[in-house]
């Protein structure tokens, strides 16, 4: 539940900006007051703290941190592939996170980009090319391990699963984009193999994901995904647009759907964790989610001293590029 002091100061938010722009009292309580019945008719309940408890911080896991493998653990082996599945099992992970994608003729895969460029053999999007044709790719070809996975194959969804629940790790969706299909892909999922309530989440940038998501399965656990300045900058802080105006669009966009987070969207979809980028994560931060019942998951954490941080101070689960070594992030 959001508590009352930060309900008051949501809707007071609402209302004087809509004042602003308006110059309206009446229409300001109008629309502040559909924002409230908004919410209260169409948002979702968090699903049970006991179920949470399992997925996040599964029994026998030997530490109350869970260590998740980014992508797999793409600076260990290829990301996305039944090997960096097995290495970061090998390397001690708790988890892994696994991206999904969609073929041309609708398969789901494991796959971060929307092109086979950075990582396999060949070029060209996936919107273009058949499950036939990607189950031919080499998904090795540019790891800097690519002689010890030669000849690595880009899985589908239900292979990276079967290979998780065979090695007993938590798993957490990241879901690309594609709402409606990846809901039923999901849901079918989940389904066929109801362990998965119980040791998987569902992850996103993209709220819509995760809402339809919970339309579709609401006790499926979700989690909201997170880096500031996300729509104007990629990962290494570069800006996305060398238009200045559309850069400065893309950033108002950012501001606007940092508040969406924090104060609207995580309570429409009842989500139980937020994963955020490390550098905005802090004791304050931790409690402020605490308190609404969503555990916070760090990424991505690369170095033995960030990792000492995160397992012994803040004592949160993260996820991390390599088990083994220190290494630069993957974006």
């Amino acid at each position: 539940m959001l508590q009352l002091g930060e309900q008051i100061t949501l809707y007071s938010v609402v209302f004087v900006v809509v004042l602003l722009g308006t110059r309206s009292a009446v229409w300001s309580t109008v629309l502040t007051v559909s924002l409230y019945m908004f919410l209260a008719m169409f948002r979702f309940p968090q699903v049970p703290a006991s179920r949470v408890q399992q997925v996040l911080h599964p029994a026998g896991a030997g530490s109350k941190v869970s260590v998740v493998a980014h992508r797999g653990g793409g600076h260990d082996a290829p990301e996305n592939t039944i090997a960096s599945i097995r290495e970061a099992s090998k390397n001690g992970a708790t988890g892994v996170e696994l991206d999904l994608e969609f073929s041309a003729d609708g398969v789901p895969i494991l796959m971060h980009d929307d092109t086979v460029d950075r990582t396999t053999d060949q070029s060209g999007p996936l919107s273009q090319m058949s499950f036939s044709e990607l189950s031919k790719l080499d998904a090795a070809a540019k790891h800097r391990l690519r002689e010890k996975f030669a000849g690595e194959k880009i899985p589908t969804l239900e292979e990276a699963v079967e290979e998780c629940m065979k090695l007993k790790l938590t798993i957490y969706f990241d879901v690309k984009g594609h709402p409606d299909e990846a809901a039923a892909a999901l849901k079918k999922l989940y389904k066929k193999h109801p362990v998965l309530y119980n040791s998987s989440i569902v992850c996103s940038f993209e709220p819509k994901v995760i809402y339809r998501m919970r339309q579709s399965d609401p006790d499926v656990v979700t989690a909201l995904t997170h880096r500031p300045w996300s729509l104007s900058h990629f990962g290494d802080g570069a800006p996305r647009f060398s238009s200045l105006w559309k850069h400065h669009w893309m950033t108002l966009m950012d501001v606007v759907l940092e508040f969406g987070h924090h104060h609207v969207l995580w309570k429409l979809c009842g989500i139980s964790a937020f994963l955020i980028q490390k550098n905005s994560v802090s004791l304050d931060y931790v409690q402020h989610w605490a308190q609404r019942g969503v555990e916070v998951v760090a990424w991505t954490v690369n170095t033995k001293v960030e990792k000492d941080f995160y397992q012994e101070v803040l004592q949160v689960n993260y996820i991390t590029d390599s088990l083994v070594e220190d290494c630069e992030p993957h974006y």
